[in-house]
């Protein structure tokens, strides 16, 4: 299996159970993806000028808890 029509038509031939093995696997696999990712962003200073932004919202008083904002959606 070398492509992705290939790996789709195996997948459609395995049971069930292993098909939901397989997708919590991926689900995690994408998960340690985007962490890596954040990772990089961070350590490269590519996030500094967001987090610069969410400290100066903190300082300022302009943000509400998570609560809050859940209750009112």
């Amino acid at each position: 299996m070398t492509n992705l029509p290939e790996i789709e038509a195996a997948i459609k031939q395995l049971p069930e159970n292993d098909i939901r093995q397989l997708a919590d696997w991926l689900l995690n696999y994408l998960d340690e993806v985007w962490d890596q990712k954040i990772e990089t962003d961070i350590a490269s200073g590519k996030l500094n000028h967001l987090i610069a932004k969410a400290e100066a919202d903190i300082a300022g008083n302009k943000v509400r808890d998570l609560d809050e904002v859940l209750r009112n959606c």
